[in-house]
């Protein structure tokens, strides 16, 4: 199926023909791919005793997947404009296949991990995609309850991840988590190579290689360096490559990384294109989004340890209790973005972050005697406050480029969300770890993690204030760039 964006004034509040089909193809993939990105949350107590890792060793199959897609999405901007969609998409799902399968027959740790950065290698490239693909698509007037659809496959699948881990460990061993997405993903592999037709635009543009190895090195130096501090604790020991190296390596290849992107925009190449930067509201909404992202990472791989190793509940407990804060959010996506068109995104973001830090410092009073129906009320009121911020931020940073910027933009708020969670990951083990006594994870550590994660969200609250009144109305019709 091939699909025109329309262009006419009269019909510019309606989708082209086809689109609804191939959005709804895209979230759905979207959807079944970032599911994988917390799934193992819940897990991580059976992988340590089954494959004989410490807490820290065993986060990098969630901190890993995030970090690999950090790693490759800069390139899905490149791939974007090289690439007809329906290529990037075929691959995409190849990839995340094969990943998934490698996961499911891996006989160690080593190879599952692999696996999982075969995975994220798929899903990076899918979030890109599906960004923009719905920018140049969907009417600006209807942009905001389109996101609202989106936020479901960005910020929900994540969230449900440790639920289905839950109820798959209850019943069956973790390898099962990975047999029964195989044939989704092959399924809607098949529906794309059948019904997935949309005109694009290609350029030849050139592949700058250093910058692609400067972004490993950047990314992966910061991520690591902050997971090191807690494997170094977990393991009793300050032996080996001190924490801060691999920090300050990869801090100074990101500011290398930075310096050639702006260099090689003057020559029209560069890897990722730096000017949504010099956008105000992109720029906000971007840091508001990344700081969010790691509050929403830090929940889901906090919570699960606290259930299962302060509370002494089982997996499956774990599963059910972060359930309603997924469905809150779901639920809540479409009404927030409805009401993105309407009012703009000063109004929701603003409430949004004063919610965040009160659920954030109510989680900082979680102890051994909590009582587990607080917990989840906990994590509804943060799915909410989350709901209210995600859609309005997503909608107004891309909202806020021109289109040919479309592709870049979303290819860097998908990079600094996932750089986000990994980060946010690494940081709150870490300090679970450091203030945990011994190597196992107790109500000390846990409490001193979510003070971490209740000082961030304040930072939110700051900068939240700091949007402004909703801009002109947009008039541009979708499509107008090209597709």
């Amino acid at each position: 199926m091939t699909t025109e964006p329309t262009t006419g004034p009269a019909q510019a509040d309606r989708l082209p023909a086809g689109a609804l089909l191939i959005i709804s193809l895209l979230v759905g993939s979207a959807f079944v791919m970032i599911l994988n990105e917390t799934i193992m949350s819940v897990a991580l107590p059976a992988l340590i005793a089954d494959l004989g890792v410490t807490a820290a060793t065993a986060q990098w199959l969630t901190s890993g997947f995030l970090l690999t897609m950090a790693v490759v999405i800069p390139i899905t901007g490149y791939l974007l404009q090289r690439f007809p969609p329906r290529a990037v998409y075929l691959a995409s799902m190849t990839l995340f296949s094969a990943g998934t399968l490698l996961c499911a027959l891996a006989p160690g740790f080593a190879v599952l991990l692999a696996g999982r950065v075969v995975q994220a290698c798929g899903t990076a490239v899918m979030v890109p995609l599906l960004m923009t693909t719905i920018m140049r698509l969907i009417p600006a007037s209807r942009r905001g309850q389109t996101m609202g659809t989106i936020s479901i496959v960005i910020a929900v699948a994540p969230a449900l991840g440790p639920t289905i881990s839950g109820v798959i460990l209850s019943a069956l061993g973790w390898r099962w988590m990975f047999w029964l997405v195989l044939p989704i993903a092959l399924i809607a592999l098949a529906a794309g190579a059948t019904w997935l037709r949309v005109t694009a635009e290609t350029s030849k543009a050139p592949l700058d290689v250093l910058s692609v190895l400067i972004s490993v090195v950047a990314f992966s130096g910061i991520v690591y360096g902050l997971s090191a501090v807690g494997e170094s604790a977990a393991a009793g020991t300050h032996g080996g490559l001190p924490p801060w190296v691999p920090l300050v390596v990869g801090a100074v290849a990101l500011a290398v990384f930075v310096h050639r992107q702006i260099r090689l925009q003057r020559v029209g190449a560069p890897l990722l294109d730096m000017r949504p930067f010099a956008i105000r509201r992109y720029t906000l909404a971007l840091v508001l989004v990344a700081t969010g992202f790691m509050s929403l990472f830090g929940a889901i791989i906090l919570l699960p340890l606290y259930i299962q190793n302060v509370l002494n509940d089982s997996a499956f407990v774990a599963g059910l209790v972060v359930l309603p804060g997924g469905l809150a959010m779901g639920l809540l996506g479409p009404i927030v973005g409805r009401a993105y068109d309407r009012l703009g995104a000063r109004p929701l973001v603003i409430p949004g972050s004063l919610l965040l830090a009160a659920v954030m410092w109510g989680f900082t009073t979680l102890g051994a005697t909590t009582p587990i129906w607080l917990v989840a009320v906990l994590y509804v009121g943060l799915s909410s406050a989350l709901a209210l911020m995600f859609t309005p931020l997503m909608t107004e940073a891309l909202g806020s480029l021109p289109g040919d910027l479309y592709s870049h933009g979303s290819a860097i708020l998908t990079t600094l969300q996932q750089v986000a969670g990994a980060a946010g990951t690494a940081l709150f083990i870490t300090v679970m770890t450091l203030f945990s006594e011994g190597a196992g994870v107790d109500e000390a550590g846990v409490h001193a993690a979510f003070l971490v994660a209740a000082v961030i969200s304040l930072v939110v609250v700051a900068l939240a204030f700091l949007t402004g009144p909703r801009p002109a109305e947009q008039t541009e019709p979708a499509g107008s760039q090209g597709a």
